[in-house]
């Protein structure tokens, strides 16, 4: 027992002494391999019988081309290199040092010391079987560092042979604290069935993927496709999901630095990667004329649409840029956020040539409520916006089911005020955000909409301004939205609330949504009401249970889902264009112009909203819906 501890200590003693001492370790072992090579290209030559006359040649030169080797083996940092991780680069660089040091070597004995009785065969029998040494020595110890360590990371199945798929595996191999085996991949090219990578095998095609999930039984899957399109990510999802295994990816090229792919890369696959499109044909041309050099003003822009409309607003150049809210939370954070942006690119270009860059030299956090027509008037005289973007609005369904005088108030009234303004103080543009739930509106917030919708048409009528009104459906991951409720219920453990079985809804991200927005904005001719392609609607039940998964469980087993009735407002499914509305295409793919039928006269529709303003004032609620109906006869509360 004490010798085992006396062994112990010794052991630990001399592997600190080597870690602490690497490199003169390393050193040491290289000038050994330099001089053993050195003796057995003599023994080679003379078949192991060695005559005197070149023993002493070999004692003569031997520490004259320990000294050579010695010198090129730290001109090239060999010294500095870990073994077990060695590469094709190290090879490379072994290759370079021999050679090198055989080169100079030759000069130094046969034109320095001017001995030509040294055998040449030496030269080329030493510089092979020192190559090998060295070479054979690092690779031995790359093999024994990957093939004996315990394979204690997530087997994983790779979905995509490609560059990405081989970068993945090396350093899933080369990290000793890695958390993931590679099994095998999948690659739909048929060349590559049956071949390694790294010493994994490609199993073959995306339809092998199922017998391999079941005879392999790998814990995660990883799509290492980084260039593949979103509806590819899309087919190798549905063809994962039945196994119920987490499936992770990698971000796309554009997010990849310097084109190199790492461990700490791989990300959960999320609904955001399942509900992207392909990229949108943008002419930024277009917009950046629309915008730069302008005085831009945007409603709510410390909400989701109104942030997300000012970060892209900012990179086409507007002079200045006024976000006005009334929730000051929301816009201190985008402030915060755009002057971080602000003083990078001036730390950048620096403070001479930076307000002659592509961003605006100003940007002013206003808060204030748009009810408040003094405020508004005020902030209009100030800044004298030219174009204004209308992103206020309560949009929550239900509780503006519940506060239907709020939704009037805010809705319509705030509209009303910002719009009147623009006009008067002869903005060039106005855009007016709309949404789905104005179309055939079953709910307080889809009528309110609907009416501001008439608002903008109305106004384009009269005023110089071009009022141009822009309609979508659902964006993801806005506040309040569905996908945050249920990603915070499944924290909780469940179960994931669905109103019903069969209530769909339409789906954007957030960016493409405000790109199209622009799009729109600078391409309208006034008095439009331009529709985004939204795609197609998605079950809110097939949302749940795709987070379910991608969370890494099963749905109805793992997590519950229960269904709890559609709330007062809503619809089982959502339209873009109202029964009394024609389309038309317009200059892009992605948007259409609907065209509705028995818009209000300027005249009857302010009658109609002065008169809901003496309703709210007196709290005469009965007579508010009736109202609405008037303008929008198609508005039935349900």
């Amino acid at each position: 027992m004490k010798e085992n501890r006396i062994t112990s200590r010794i052991y630990k003693s001399i592997k600190a002494l080597v870690v602490n001492h690497r490199r003169i370790v390393v050193t040491v072992i290289h000038l050994v391999q330099a001089a053993i090579a050195n003796y057995l290209a003599f023994i080679l030559r003379f078949e192991s019988i060695l005559p005197p006359f070149y023993l002493r040649h070999l004692k003569l030169y031997l520490p004259v081309l320990l000294i050579v080797r010695l010198w090129f083996y730290l001109s090239f940092g060999l010294h500095k290199d870990l073994w077990r991780y060695s590469s094709i680069n190290d090879l490379v660089k072994i290759l370079k040092s021999v050679s090198l040091g055989t080169v100079v070597f030759v000069v130094i004995v046969r034109y320095l010391f001017g001995d030509v009785s040294y055998p040449r065969s030496i030269y080329a029998i030493d510089w092979l079987l020192l190559i090998m040494l060295s070479g054979g020595s690092r690779l031995l110890l790359r093999i024994f560092s990957e093939y004996t360590r315990a394979e204690s990371g997530k087997r994983t199945l790779i979905i995509g042979a490609g560059d990405a798929g081989e970068m993945i595996v090396r350093d899933m191999r080369n990290n000793p604290r890695h958390m993931y085996e590679p099994i095998g991949f999948i690659d739909d090219n048929p060349y590559k069935k049956g071949l390694t990578i790294h010493g994994v095998p490609i199993f073959g095609p995306r339809t092998m993927i199922a017998p391999v999930v079941e005879k392999y039984e790998p814990a995660e899957i990883l799509i290492s496709m980084p260039s593949a399109s979103h509806g590819t990510v899309n087919e190798i999802y549905e063809l994962c999901k039945p196994f119920n295994i987490p499936i992770k990816t990698l971000p796309g090229l554009s997010d990849i630095i310097e084109g190199n792919v790492s461990v700490s890369q791989i990300k959960p696959l999320s609904l955001e990667d399942l509900l992207q499109r392909d990229p949108i044909r943008t002419d930024v041309q277009t917009v950046k004329e629309y915008i730069q050099g302008k005085k831009v003003l945007v409603t709510g822009a410390g909400g989701s649409i109104g942030s997300e409309l000012c970060r892209q607003i900012i990179e086409y150049g507007p002079s200045v840029l006024i976000m006005f809210d009334r929730y000051e939370n929301g816009l201190f954070e985008i402030d915060r956020e755009l002057q971080n942006v602000l003083k990078r690119k001036e730390s950048a270009t620096g403070s001479d040539t930076f307000h002659l860059a592509s961003y605006p030299s100003r940007v002013f956090a206003v808060v204030g409520d748009m009810r408040d027509r003094a405020s508004l008037d005020y902030h209009f005289s100030t800044f004298k916006p030219q174009i204004i973007f209308h992103a206020a609005s309560h949009k929550h369904v239900p509780l503006m089911e519940l506060n239907p005088m709020e939704a009037v108030k805010n809705n319509i009234f705030g509209a009303r005020n910002v719009v009147e303004f623009a006009s008067k103080h002869n903005a060039e543009s106005f855009v007016m955000i709309s949404t789905d739930k104005a179309v055939n509106p079953t709910s307080m917030m889809g009528a309110t909409k609907r009416v501001t919708e008439f608002l903008a048409i109305s106004m384009n009528q009269t005023s110089s301004t071009r009022f141009t009104t822009v309609r979508f459906g659902n964006v993801l991951g806005s506040n309040g939205s569905v996908v945050q409720i249920f990603k915070e219920q499944v924290k909780q453990g469940g179960p994931l609330t669905v109103t019903h079985p069969e209530i769909k809804r339409f789906f954007m991200l957030i960016p493409e949504a405000v790109q199209l927005v622009l799009i729109a904005a600078a391409g309208g001719r006034g008095g439009d009401i331009i529709v985004l392609d939204m795609g197609e609607q998605i079950k809110i039940l097939d949302l749940a249970e795709n987070l379910i998964r991608l969370s890494g469980f099963v749905p109805y087993e793992d997590i519950k889902i229960e269904f709890t009735g559609l709330r007062p407002g809503e619809k089982l499914y959502e339209e873009l264009f109202d029964e009394s509305e024609t389309m038309v295409p317009t200059f892009h793919e992605k948007l259409k112009i609907a065209v509705p039928r028995n818009v209000p006269s300027p005249d009857v529709l302010m009658r109609h909203i002065t008169n809901m303003d003496r309703i709210i004032t007196t709290s005469s609620l009965d007579e508010l819906v009736p109202e609405i109906q008037k303008i929008v006869p198609n508005f039935k509360r349900s």
